[in-house]
């Protein structure tokens, strides 16, 4: 019996550990985002109207996770505007994830309640049936986009976490 309690709480133990959340830097964009596991190598590339952006993934249990960061060569200054253009990303993203379903874009979010931020989250599925929620984010300076996928449903309440988790 004692032996069954010891292997419990290691059980338990291992899966705290395993979804604890850590803040990451963005490479060097000056950005980081609180996430579940260690991002892989940040890949750095320009855009081509030349913007700086950073990419990377990483997978906890059965759920990958995603940041791609990009850092305005214009920066914008009317945030509606900026919302705009992240609307414009993530279509240009549906066609690079291969997404054939998408729910549609809620608009209109706050990044920690700050009026100079925008956030636009979506629900996609991709031509091999991952279920993808996206929440990408602007500050009028930075697009930054967070997405969870997997072939199993996803858990929401851990996923909403990383998804709200950017810092600018």
């Amino acid at each position: 019996m004692r032996t069954l309690a010891i292997a419990i709480c290691l059980i338990i133990s291992l899966t705290v550990r395993s979804q604890s959340l850590k803040k990451y830097p963005i490479s060097n964009s000056g950005c980081s985002y609180y996430g579940y596991c260690e991002p892989g190598k940040w890949d750095v590339d320009k855009s081509e109207d030349s913007s700086d952006v950073w990419t990377s993934e990483c997978k906890n249990g059965d759920v990958n996770y995603g940041v791609i960061c990009v850092k305005l060569k214009e920066p914008v200054s009317d945030i509606e505007q900026a919302q705009d253009i992240v609307v414009e990303y993530l279509d240009y993203l549906k066609q690079s994830f291969s997404v054939k379903k998408a729910v549609g874009y809620g608009k209109g979010n706050y990044l920690n309640n700050d009026t100079n931020t925008r956030g636009v989250v979506d629900y996609w599925e991709d031509a091999d049936k991952n279920s993808y929620k996206v929440k990408a984010w602007t500050n009028g300076k930075f697009i930054a986009v967070l997405f969870a996928y997997s072939l199993k449903p996803l858990p929401e309440t851990k996923v909403d976490v990383f998804l709200n988790g950017l810092r600018f």
